[in-house]
């Protein structure tokens, strides 16, 4: 769309100066028809030239600014770039989950007015550390497979949790993926802790909290700084908890969004990000609907019967 807007804008640059030559200068001299045809074609070069003009200084000027442009944006989301295609290779799992929150995050943006394109492309991008450890997370893991954390210290598996952060901006540096794009890889967890780990070592050590570090399990954080990034945060762990729990019904849906985002205010996630109230009410009405979209009951099937291949080879053809 922003690209189209471009060219309109050079179209109505052309067309503007169009009327202003043929209101005050062809008037004023002879032309043939192959000279008003040559004035016409430098009046359209120069107007598209002008948009062109503009977009090449819109993308020198975001990378010299560190801007982040909707054109950045939309080139690096396309599902053939280099690095969602070694995301979706590495880590299909978890690629498909990205996918998911994308969508719940994106929807619930458009209600509050924030950036729809921003906050997709940061819900794609967001998990991307995962992709250098991929069967390390459940999403990743085969069927029947050994668990990767069974048997292991709770501490390092939360380390290796959390590493899929900064492994994730490592990437992000090394692809050079928009500085916008790095806040929601260190922000879609904020400060939260690794709660099923720390909850581990807290009944390893009996319960004693002077035995286990609390911020050994804890996300360096930042805590969001932007709706955009504080959607993200709300987005993945709703769709976590419902590829979990699988809720069946309106109420279950209800009910799961609305303790995801309890629990983010509970832990202070959401004070850096001006959402007020309203917000989360239509948030919490969009990912309601959205995810009735995905968990909605389904009618069971009877098995179909298949007849006997045999059977039907050796049949004898009918006569016409």
């Amino acid at each position: 769309r922003r690209f189209w807007g471009f060219l309109r804008a050079g179209l109505a640059i052309s067309l503007a100066a169009a009327g202003a030559l043929m209101a005050f200068r062809i008037p004023l001299i002879t032309l043939d028809w192959v000279g008003i045809i040559q004035y016409a074609g430098v009046i359209a070069f120069a107007g598209f030239s002008s948009a062109s003009i503009a977009l090449l200084l819109q993308y020198l000027l975001a990378q010299i600014l560190g801007l982040t442009t909707a054109l950045q944006l939309l080139d690096i989301s396309r599902p053939d770039s280099p690095l969602l295609q070694f995301f979706l290779r590495s880590a299909p799992g978890t690629y498909q989950h990205s996918l998911q929150v994308a969508n719940l995050a994106e929807q619930a943006a458009e209600k509050i007015g924030a950036d729809p394109l921003l906050t997709r492309v940061g819900a794609l991008f967001h998990d991307i550390g995962k992709a250098l450890n991929p069967t390390f997370f459940i999403e990743n893991q085969m069927p029947g497979n050994m668990n990767a954390h069974q048997d292991s210290d709770p501490g390092e598996v939360a380390a290796t949790i959390i590493r899929h952060v900064t492994d994730g901006v490592q990437l992000a540096k090394k692809h050079r993926l928009p500085l916008r794009l790095h806040d929601f890889i260190l922000e879609h967890h904020g400060t939260l802790i690794t709660h099923y780990q720390y909850s581990q070592a807290m009944e390893a050590a009996g319960g004693d909290v002077t035995k286990v570090d609390i911020e050994q399990f804890r996300y360096p954080g930042p805590r969001p700084t932007s709706r955009e990034t504080a959607l993200l945060m709300l987005a993945d762990a709703t769709e976590a908890r419902a590829r979990a729990e699988r809720p069946s019904s309106d109420e279950e849906i209800r009910a799961l969004v609305t303790s995801v985002i309890q629990t983010v205010q509970k832990f202070n996630q959401l004070d850096n990000t001006m959402l007020t109230l309203r917000d989360l009410n239509l948030i919490t009405e969009s990912f309601v609907t959205t995810l009735r979209g995905t968990y909605h009951p389904r009618i069971q099937y009877p098995k179909a019967v298949v007849p006997d291949q045999d059977a039907t080879l050796v049949a004898p053809r009918r006569e016409k």
